[in-house]
């Protein structure tokens, strides 16, 4: 009888051993999962909050630019480029291929590093739309060539060319 006793004590031991050392190697996949899970969806933000719930398409805006200037709005996409000299811009990628919107703000307030690029963002200001005439342009082109004394021809430019740009508040880049 004890011999039955002690057959049955190991097999309860070594099952209960077993149960433990699943249970934690359980727990520890769970937990890398969770950790990489996590940090894969951090975000990183940049100047103020995020306020509104409601994003507006960038093929929407381009669309039709008057519907929204002057207006608050929320984009989100890939961000396609980073100003190289301050950071003080990122164009963000619309839905429609080709389709890009710069957001941009003010020099030195907020500074968007190289590394987001490629990252998704969500940006929220007003948007501004400015429509330059053919003078405007060609006397803008003269002076950034003095600037940097290099040489303008004027007959590059043809016609009105309409900025589309969000002045930006605040943004969010998930790493």
């Amino acid at each position: 009888m004890p011999f039955l006793f002690k057959g049955i004590f190991f097999y309860l031991v070594t099952t209960f051993k077993e149960s433990i050392m699943k249970s934690t190697f359980a727990v520890i996949v769970l937990f890398l999962l969770c950790t990489m899970t996590l940090s894969a969806g951090e975000k990183r933000k940049f100047g103020k909050e995020l306020t509104l719930n409601e994003k507006t398409k960038i093929s929407d805006v381009i669309a039709d630019p008057e519907k929204y200037d002057g207006k608050r709005i929320q984009i989100e996409g890939a961000v396609v480029g980073v100003c190289e000299k301050r950071g003080c811009w990122i164009n963000v990628a619309g839905d429609k291929e080709g389709e890009k919107l710069r957001f941009k703000v003010e020099d030195g307030v907020i500074v968007f590093p190289m590394e987001i690029k490629g990252k998704t963002a969500a940006a929220e200001g007003v948007l501004n739309v400015i429509t330059y005439s053919e003078e405007d342009q060609i006397a803008a082109g003269k002076k950034e060539a003095e600037e940097h004394g290099t040489t303008f021809d004027p007959s590059t430019v043809k016609g009105p060319k309409t900025v589309i740009q969000l002045n930006g508040e605040g943004a969010v880049v998930w790493e």
